[in-house]
């Protein structure tokens, strides 16, 4: 008895967080930063995410031989090089995600 209402409860909490988790991602992104968002980002973040990507090209770098070995160069050259890069000379100036903004298309009335 005890162990049937432990499936339960375990099934019902699941299945909430599983509900709750896809709520928080319907929800649009904001992707119009103001001007501190954008100071911020041009004084403090970018410069950390260039020295994370030089150091992380170093790391890389280095542990080449061994990555090469295991089968995951690639992984880890996305991972230590390629992703840093990308946040820091892809990303628009004070947003939070990585990728170009998309440009918006204005509809006219012919």
């Amino acid at each position: 008895m005890t162990g049937k209402i432990s499936h339960i409860v375990i099934t019902a909490l699941a299945v909430c967080l599983l509900a709750f988790s896809s709520v928080g991602h319907a929800q649009a992104i904001d992707e119009e930063p103001s001007a501190l968002a954008m100071t911020g980002d041009a004084l403090f973040v970018r410069p950390a995410l260039f020295a994370t990507t030089v150091v992380g090209s170093v790391v890389y770098l280095v542990s080449l031989p061994f990555s090469a070995l295991g089968g995951n160069a690639g992984e880890a050259g996305e991972v230590l090089v390629v992703n840093p890069a990308k946040a820091t000379f892809v990303r628009c100036l004070g947003c939070t995600r990585i990728g170009k903004k998309p440009e918006t298309v204005e509809q006219s009335d012919d």
